[in-house]
């Protein structure tokens, strides 16, 4: 049974976003992203916890460089132990995969009781999706929320890019309706706010309809050492980024990079593989993705 305490905001809870078929197929973060995060949201956390917390400091989806990340499958887990009480959702995350976030959403809106989201730092891309799973959304004063269509790297002829563009295009229809939805805002508004791959701040977030209040600034704390952790793991992420966008496969990204770190036996060692014979049954004709084996 759904919740029958009232809700602390307008907007009723969006419903369910749509998922690929394929569910190796990953729609990432632009890489700036990560620059703006390291910059700005690295090592920004909770001063407080408690055992109705769920965190999201890290990426959306598995992580390569860190063996974490955040994911439905461990969300699912969590919301178990948990149990039938109201949750909190810290989020500080620069995105990553958006079907894993939108996984993620699908999740917590399922959650019989109510859902507090409090945005510390930052809740870009996928993070985004996800925090619009709250019931009530609270942002710090400095924190940002940022939006964007989906964003995948593609190869192939014009004919290939305008058929990935073709099945693209259900899933940013999906995201305006989800940002309209909780917000109230005009689909056609918010359209032009994906496009133009928006950053908003806590200030902004909140007068738009994305959030419902600022977060105490005596609620955060900013770790130097999680803040350099953060740091140094985002240089590799983004730099993967930028490599694919270059044309390289994951793959042969990660490879260039670890040969930079001196590691050049990593690849093998983490079992990892972009073999040719993938059979890419049902994706468009341009190479839209990367598989994890």
């Amino acid at each position: 049974m759904r919740r029958t305490m009232p809700r602390v905001m307008a907007m009723a809870r969006p419903g369910a976003m749509p998922l690929p078929v394929r569910q190796d197929v990953h729609a990432l973060t632009p890489p700036g992203v990560f620059d703006r995060w390291g910059q700005d949201a690295a090592g920004v956390r909770a001063l407080e916890r408690g055992d109705a917390v769920i965190t999201m400091f890290d990426v959306i989806g598995e992580d390569f460089w860190t063996g974490g990340g955040v994911t439905a499958k461990k969300v699912a887990s969590q919301l178990r132990a948990i149990g039938d009480r109201p949750v909190e959702v810290q989020i500080n995350s620069p995105g990553g995969d958006m079907f894993e976030g939108i996984a993620v959403y699908n999740v917590l809106r399922e959650h019989p009781q109510e859902i507090t989201v409090k945005v510390m730092g930052m809740a870009a891309s996928a993070a985004s999706i996800i925090a619009m799973a709250g019931d009530r959304v609270e942002i710090g004063a400095a924190s940002f929320l940022m939006i964007h269509n989906c964003w995948v790297v593609a190869v192939g002829n014009r004919h290939a890019m305008a058929e990935t563009a073709d099945w693209l295009a259900p899933f940013d229809q999906a995201m305006v309706d989800l940002y309209a939805a909780r917000t109230g805002q005009k689909p056609e508004d918010v359209a032009k706010w994906l496009d133009a791959e928006t950053f908003m701040s806590g200030s902004q977030a909140i007068e738009r309809g994305f959030a419902d209040a600022l977060l105490a600034a005596d609620k955060l704390v900013v770790d130097e050492g999680t803040a350099a952790k953060d740091k140094s793991v985002n240089d590799l992420r983004a730099m993967e980024r930028q490599l694919i966008s270059a044309g390289l496969t994951r793959v042969d990204a990660r490879e260039r990079i670890n040969k930079i770190r001196g590691m050049s036996d990593s690849a093998s060692e983490v079992g990892m593989s972009d073999s040719a014979d993938d059979a890419w049954s049902g994706l468009p004709a341009a190479h839209i993705a990367f598989r994890f084996k």
